[in-house]
């Protein structure tokens, strides 16, 4: 399914000239965090958000409360990776959608576009999820990339995940093979597997060691 499949324009954008008791109550019947507003030629102003016009004084207009106004929106071209990444930005769970000429011509609900995201091979493929992660400077998607396939292992996707001091953390789906051999080449090239893993021969290497130094330091 194609992005623009999912733009709906159901429900219209409010004026300038409206009353803020009507845009208090279109929320009310919605579940909606923002409502799109246009001024009265039609050209899109921006959105309000919920919180803040429950807060507005009901027997205003709407033009009266346009410095509040959140200018944020999506082309109806834009990639469904950035458009994901404008609803996060923006904490919204609609995000409207405008043409290249500036025109607004519906807007995308956040879990259609979830769903979307949900259809990729990333998702329904069959294969293990691995999180590693390394210094900022020092990762690389190309070496990352190197060890999984070197290990017979077949890389469905990657992402950053996590940025925090320096270390950057990248979530790894992979099929075709078990991740105990995976793991280790990680292990090698100075990764940190930051996701627990059943099958990890490492880590029970580690415990049974632990163990058995317990018990001789008991005796």
């Amino acid at each position: 399914m194609r992005l623009s499949e999912l733009i709906i324009n159901d429900i219209k954008p409010v004026k300038s000239s409206s009353k803020i008791s009507e845009l208090q109550e279109l929320f009310n019947q919605l579940t909606y965090s923002h409502i799109p507003v246009q001024d009265n030629n039609g050209v899109f102003a921006g959105t309000f958000f919920e919180t803040d016009v429950h807060c507005f004084d009901s027997d205003k207009l709407v033009s009266d409360y346009l410095y509040s106004l959140e200018d944020f929106y999506v082309r109806e071209n834009t990639m469904w990776l950035d458009v994901l990444e404008a609803f996060a930005q923006n904490s919204a769970n609609i995000m409207p959608v405008l043409n290249e000429k500036g025109d607004y011509i519906g807007y995308y609900e956040l879990n259609d576009v979830i769903g979307l995201f949900n259809e990729s091979p990333f998702f329904y493929e069959a294969g293990g999820v691995l999180v590693v992660e390394k210094n900022i400077n020092d990762y690389s998607f190309s070496e990352i990339s190197q060890i999984v396939e070197s290990n017979n292992g077949k890389l469905l996707g990657a992402f950053i995940s996590k940025m925090k001091n320096d270390i950057v953390q990248v979530t790894l789906k992979i099929g075709n093979t078990g991740l105990n051999d995976i793991i280790q080449t990680f292990r090698r090239y100075s990764y940190n597997i930051a996701s627990g893993h059943e099958e990890d021969s490492f880590t029970q290497s580690l415990k049974e060691r632990s163990d058995y130094l317990r018990k001789y330091l008991n005796i």
